[in-house]
């Protein structure tokens, strides 16, 4: 469980004046990516700046206070875990793209003649399936779209529907791997075991998936692909035509991870196994030229010329990822570079949400809401579940990270939930569904700005040449298409409101949960 801070902070205006900060992030989110349609994480980071010197404004007493609760919420662990995620994945994804994969998919997919259509219905059953196993959302969210977006759109897919179906996949193992971040906050915080959990969601999860299985054929062959006077197509002849297989090699990467997550090793041992193994392959593929990859595309120090880097160049080994050039093109690069970099700006936005969090927290805006929805709304067991259901959606449009806001409202699910002598794996389940699902529909949400920000990382990059930033896909048009999100909140509104699946505290132990 993380760390409460001591320090309680009080607000002119009332405790809802707390939330101040992340609503001004969200109008400005809005304004920015919505109406204005400016995809700039950066942009983002000066909306959640102005919004944190915007509260300061309406603390009583010593403002050090509200500086010492920004703090906190930076060293929160969630907001570490989120961070490592993404650079270990970043370096990863980016490693197996220099090393053909895209250009393997786009063969495989030629070869078992998955058309556009067809596409992001498979895009969808893989990135479940990648996120079941390693059990991160946006890991997953950055790896597909690093990876299988490109060949998606080479292959004539609708970007708009692909980037959906591949947070829907992200949804998917967000909510039902056993070693998922959200999966094991859910459990612990409603006292039920991950094991029981895991069970007891799956008839849930399954009844989204083939729901959202059907909307992504329906839409795949009714919505136009992509769409003339994008500046691929007059390259994706060409490329589909150049492709070659080797970069399935690259799966065996993915499956080590995978593999490895599952049988309960950290995330960054499981990556970091993957990484080395796919730093292998490309050298080996590079080394019988059957793809174009070296040493150098994965790192390389682009050093000023002078007598000493000369001489570093010429060792052997060494000077495989060194080269000489003029002073102004100094420089380091390749996927390791690239690929960790490529997310500093989200990173340092998702270090400021949590602040933004942990100042409504202090400030106490989540217990003025509780108090509001406990005495005045959840009257019967059906009126409480659907509460759940809506204080979960509520606080994950205020929280964008999922983590931080299930961790926000999980008390609130706990406390209600017992009032009505629910069941714990009940209550870890109604949490754990809506927070995966709607972190990755908000134009906002951390899930879905760990996409875009992979998406921005293919403009320009070495694999991806003819990628460019007229192709990015706008974070505030995808979110109807991220249909097993929105199937799955739609199940448990419909669980609530019909008592299907309900369970309270007597009806069965964990134990026999446990062994369904």
């Amino acid at each position: 469980m993380p760390e409460e801070p001591d320090i309680e902070l009080s607000f002119r205006g009332g405790r809802l004046v707390s939330a101040l900060p992340i609503a001004l992030f969200i109008a400005w989110a809005i304004f920015q990516s919505g109406i204005l349609g400016i995809g700039d994480t950066t942009g983002l980071v000066a909306g959640m700046l102005t919004g944190l010197i915007a509260g300061l404004l309406f603390v009583r007493g010593d403002w050090k206070d509200y500086a010492d609760v920004i703090f906190a919420g930076m060293t929160r662990r969630v907001a570490a875990t989120a961070v490592v995620a993404w650079l270990w994945a970043g370096m990863f994804a980016e490693t197996i793209q220099v090393g053909g994969f895209v250009d393997g998919l786009v063969w495989a997919a030629t070869v078992l003649n998955v058309g556009p259509g067809l596409f992001p219905a498979v895009t969808f059953l893989l990135a479940a399936l990648l996120a079941t196993g390693i059990g991160t959302g946006y890991g997953t969210a950055i790896a597909f779209t690093s990876l299988v977006f490109p060949a998606g759109l080479l292959l004539g897919a609708n970007p708009v529907l692909l980037f959906g179906a591949i947070l829907s996949g992200a949804v998917f193992g967000d909510n039902l791997a056993p070693v998922s971040d959200t999966t094991i906050v859910s459990a612990v915080t409603q006292d039920a075991d991950i094991g029981g959990v895991v069970a007891s969601r799956v008839k849930y999860a399954v009844v989204a998936a083939a729901l959202a299985i059907a909307a992504y054929l329906v839409a795949g062959f009714g919505i136009p692909g992509v769409w003339g006077g994008m500046p691929h197509i007059d390259v994706a002849g060409e490329v589909s035509a150049s492709v070659s297989p080797w970069g399935l090699v690259h799966l065996l990467d993915i499956a080590l991870v995978i593999v490895l997550a599952v049988r309960g090793r950290h995330i960054i041992e499981a990556v970091s196994w993957g990484l080395l193994l796919a730093a292998a392959f490309n050298v080996a593929l590079g080394a019988a030229n059957l793809v174009d990859v070296s040493a150098g595309s994965m790192l390389l120090f682009s050093a000023p010329q002078n007598g000493l880097t000369q001489a570093v160049e010429a060792l052997p080994l060494l000077g495989a990822v060194v080269e000489t050039v003029p002073a102004g093109q100094v420089g380091v690069g390749g996927s390791v570079y690239s690929g960790a970099a490529g997310f500093f700006p989200l990173i340092v936005l998702t270090l400021l949400l949590v602040a933004g969090a942990e100042i409504m927290r202090a400030g106490g805006g989540f217990d003025a809401i509780q108090e509001l929805v406990i005495d005045r709304v959840a009257t019967t067991v059906r009126r409480a579940e659907t509460t759940m259901v809506v204080g979960t959606a509520l606080v994950n449009a205020t929280v964008t990270i999922n983590t931080a806001a299930e961790i926000a409202i999980a008390p609130y699910i706990a406390t209600l939930g017992k009032r009505f002598n629910i069941n714990g794996y009940r209550r870890a389940n109604i949490l754990d569904a809506n927070t995966s699902a709607l972190g990755y529909i908000f134009p906002w949400g951390g899930g879905l700005l760990a996409g875009y920000g992979a998406m921005q990382g293919l403009v320009g990059g070495e694999a991806t040449p003819w990628f460019t930033a007229e192709m990015l896909v706008n974070p505030a048009s995808v979110f109807p298409y991220v249909f097993h999100g929105w199937f799955l909140v739609a199940v448990f509104l419909f669980a609530a409101w019909t008592g299907y699946g309900r369970e309270y505290v007597s009806d069965r132990t964990s134990e026999e949960v446990s062994r369904v």
